[in-house]
């Protein structure tokens, strides 16, 4: 299979990649709790305390 073929759907590289941005994702909602001390949905104005 060539490298610079581009391919839709569930494949390895594209799993990796939602792997990378949901881990970057998800730390950075937890420096967001840590210096602000309240959560997302809460800074968001989807939740009241």
């Amino acid at each position: 299979m060539k490298k610079d073929l581009w391919l839709w759907g569930f494949t390895d590289s594209a799993e990796t990649w939602n792997g990378r941005f949901a881990m970057i994702g998800f730390i950075a909602v937890v420096f967001i709790e840590l210096f602000t001390g309240q959560g997302l949905l809460y800074l968001l104005g989807l939740m009241s305390s």
